[in-house]
């Protein structure tokens, strides 16, 4: 597979690259999380029970306010946070948050992002740039097109085990 390139509007923080957490979902560091275990804990969240630590989170939006925005911060300073977080929208506060917890963000893209890059797939985020770069599918996917994260109930979510 050829790897392709999404671009930002708006963008913060460092160069990271990790596997890619996919879900048409929102986010919400204080109710979706279990942020001691490091793992979605909302019973209804797409990805509930995956672990997000280490990895890019690619979701549809961000929910929530303060407590969200200083809880990214919080997580960072235990090592229990995500590399990136990255939305069709995002809101002021968790931008902030972002930056005050030093995790990379990128948000607003012309295609919806949670149905072109892959769950499970290998990605780098490069917010000088305002890009999101694939450059590894998961295992037994060849195309963007291929994907459906979480669009209806009937809609699969390719779940890769981490690797280790």
């Amino acid at each position: 597979m050829n790897e392709f390139v999404l671009t930002a509007r708006h963008a913060l923080g460092k160069k990271v690259s990790a596997e890619a957490l996919v879900a048409k979902d929102g986010f919400s560091a204080r109710y979706d999380l279990n942020r001691l275990q490091g793992v979605f804990s909302r019973p209804t969240h797409k990805l509930v029970g995956q672990s997000y630590k280490g990895r890019i989170l690619v979701l549809d939006t961000a929910k929530g306010g303060v407590a969200s925005a200083w809880m990214l911060h919080e997580m960072q300073s235990r090592n229990m946070a995500p590399v990136a977080i990255v939305f069709n929208t995002v809101n002021p506060i968790l931008a902030q948050g972002a930056a005050l917890g030093g995790i990379s963000m990128l948000a607003g893209f012309d295609r919806d992002v949670t149905e072109v890059v892959p769950h499970g797939s290998f990605v780098e985020i490069d917010p000088e740039a305002k890009t999101l770069r694939v450059l590894r599918m998961s295992v037994g996917e060849s195309t963007p097109a291929s994907f459906a994260h979480g669009q209806s109930e009937t809609s699969p979510v390719h779940v890769v085990p981490p690797r280790r």
